[in-house]
């Protein structure tokens, strides 16, 4: 399953006040949506939609724990991991470094999808 680990807890409810949409169509279509948190913000669920080889649509998950925040598919939605779902997973961890700088990647399995910067 591809995720990504940061070394650090992020404050979801600050960034879920930061939010905005993201949206790119070059190689492929990439539209990640809204962000919706739990009731004690430890969880965000990210509806995303890809169109590369298939159109998908599915459910990015953070979940954050005192020392780490974890990105990955959401469990209950399960999309064929293409490139463009890696690359979907690597844009949401690029717009989450934008806004805490501190972020630091311990861990992924996709490291090659993560960009250097957003477009």
């Amino acid at each position: 399953m591809p995720h990504i680990v940061f070394d650090n807890r992020v404050d979801l409810k600050a960034f879920s006040r930061l939010f905005t949409g993201f949206f790119v169509k070059d190689p492929q279509i990439i539209k990640i949506q809204d962000l919706f948190l739990n009731r004690d913000a430890r969880i965000a669920l990210v509806p995303t939609t890809v169109v590369d080889e298939k159109n998908q649509q599915f459910l990015i998950e953070i979940i954050t724990k005192d020392n780490k925040t974890t990105i990955r598919l959401f469990p209950g939605t399960d999309p064929e991991k293409t490139n463009g779902v890696k690359t979907a997973l690597g844009y949401l961890a690029k717009m989450l470094q934008n806004k805490f700088s501190d972020l630091t990647i311990s861990k992924t399995n996709i490291a090659e999808f993560i960009p250097a910067k957003l477009e």
